[in-house]
């Protein structure tokens, strides 16, 4: 583990369209003591060609590749498993990072000592219009994240001499709300920044675009993660994910009604 470095934790997967704005972010960065792993998941169009001209021109850009599509959650950890920093951020191949990103983030990090940190963002179309935003909590106990994933992925980051190196739980979706609970389980509170500091894009077919096949996967973490029951993992999806997952949806509906006037 090299101290101050941080890698950044990229899945690949069929975007020649986006991959090259997204890396892009990473070199825009005013904080520039990292590495970019990216792992490809068995892509069919020209994203790794993509990356192996910029990681031959900057050698902190690396590209693995998986000898089978996975999903997420596996291209994902075997990037983790290859890095060699401090701090372990997330960016998926078709969003993007501010410049400020990784710099405002270790701030907070150190001001407040806390092992996992994340932030507002914007959310964009398939042009890079941006159309809303997620205003994030200024901070995150545990009993918080067990409730309802109240991170966006894309804006955390965590630093393993505070939590150890964890990777995601290997399910095909919800692996990284199931990795913010294991994280926030040692060190007990996260911390945010208001200040929107990435940008989400909403792709039309993306893995996470559509909510009712993830129900499954939600109550796949309260009995994986948490290790409840199926009759009390189903309970807290009703009575407690979904409140608070509803409640947060119209509360960013209302900011951005009301930011649009």
């Amino acid at each position: 583990m090299k101290e101050g470095l941080v890698s950044i934790i990229t899945s690949l997967y069929n975007s020649e369209a986006y991959i090259a704005q997204t890396i892009e972010s990473v070199l825009a960065q005013t904080y520039t003591d990292w590495e970019m792993i990216i792992t490809d998941d068995g892509s069919v169009d020209n994203s790794t060609s993509i990356v192996e001209s910029y990681s031959a021109k900057d050698q902190r850009i690396r590209l693995l590749r998986l000898n089978a599509n996975g999903g997420p959650g596996i291209a994902r950890n075997n990037s983790i498993s290859n890095a060699n920093g401090q701090y372990i951020a997330f960016l998926d191949s078709d969003d993007l990072w501010y410049p400020d990103k990784l710099k405002t983030q270790l701030e907070l990090m150190n001001r407040t000592g806390c092992g996992v940190v994340y932030s507002s963002y914007h959310t964009c179309d398939e042009n890079n219009k941006i159309n809303g935003s997620v205003i994030c909590r200024s901070r995150i106990p545990y009993w918080r994240i067990i409730c309802d994933n109240a991170i966006g992925f894309l804006t955390m980051m965590y630093d393993r001499k505070v939590t150890g190196l964890e990777l995601l739980p290997e399910i095909r979706k919800r692996q990284d709300w199931g990795l913010n609970i294991k994280l926030i389980k040692k060190c007990r509170i996260a911390y945010g920044v208001k200040e929107p500091l990435a940008c989400y894009r909403i792709r039309t077919g993306s893995v996470s675009r559509e909510k009712f096949p993830l129900i499954k996967y939600n109550v796949a973490i309260y009995r994986q993660i948490l290790g409840y029951s199926k009759p009390v993992s189903i309970l807290m999806f009703t009575f407690v994910f979904l409140p608070f997952y509803f409640g947060k949806k119209l509360l960013n509906v209302i900011h951005n009604v009301f930011n649009k006037r």
